[in-house]
């Protein structure tokens, strides 16, 4: 069994603002639950895990009064909340890792992901959605890709990371993170090499692992998945109405 720790702590100030007056975008509702409801409930009906935290608003409790879900105060930015969140999960070899603006994610995506990592052994696992899988699920999901030798990918909004690594890898991975959305400046940052090699769509995903890996100084390893509500996140107004049709909800 393995542990899990839910992002929930960023503050809506950003388009999301003109949806929702609630203060943390996890709190923002779609539907008749909130933002984290989803992704939280997801997790608890996973067989695969043993224990939710949630990096967020002491609100978050509330929601969930008959289940043992530990509220952990948000600090300034991902990667810290990510240290922060760690920190009340001292026992667990391994944690899933999930943003709180995924709610179309579902226990079987979860189960799934956990059991293509393996005997995770490895100190992270990050999921890439095929575009094509994407599109033939949800068609109007606009996506940042990223077209490698061998196929175009999403990245997912859930990872399995090993907890020793992270006090290292704070201040480089949120480097990375506020990267995340620009292939192009992230490759930059990589090297010249990995640049020409990605204009030119001849980087394969496995030169994209160990570069990663050797960047972070650590054993990663990227996971196909197919399961694309693991990348269809909600950073904006529109992302919330395709996801709203998609569940067929009315706004």
């Amino acid at each position: 069994m393995i542990d899990a720790l839910v992002l929930a702590g960023s503050p809506n100030d950003g388009q999301l603002k003109e949806y929702s007056a609630a203060k943390f975008e996890a709190l923002i509702p779609v539907g008749k639950q909130t933002m984290v409801e989803y992704v939280v409930k997801a997790l608890l009906h996973s067989e695969r895990i043993r224990k939710v935290a949630v990096v967020g608003p002491s609100q978050i409790a509330k929601l969930f009064p008959e289940q043992d879900i530990i509220v952990v105060p948000p600090q300034s930015n991902i990667a810290t909340n990510i240290y922060q969140g760690l920190q009340y999960l001292p026992d667990a070899h391994r944690v899933l890792v999930a943003t709180s603006d995924i709610p179309l994610i579902t226990h079987l995506a979860v189960d799934e992901f956990i059991k293509a990592c393996g005997n995770c052994e490895r100190d992270i696992y990050f999921p890439v959605v095929p575009k094509d899988l994407v599109k033939r699920k949800f068609p109007q999901a606009q996506r940042t890709y990223v077209k490698l030798k061998k196929g175009t990918f999403t990245g997912g909004n859930i990872f399995l990371i090993n907890p020793d690594i992270v006090p290292r890898c704070l201040n480089l991975g949120q480097q990375l993170i506020d990267m995340r959305k620009s292939p192009a400046r992230l490759c930059k940052m990589l090297g010249f090499v990995f640049l020409l090699k990605f204009i030119t769509r001849q980087l394969t995903l496995e030169q994209v692992e160990r570069k990663a890996s050797s960047l972070l100084g650590v054993n990663g390893q990227a996971v196909v998945c197919r399961f694309p509500e693991v990348g269809v996140d909600i950073d904006k107004p529109s992302d919330l109405t395709l996801i709203l049709d998609i569940m067929d909800i009315s706004s």
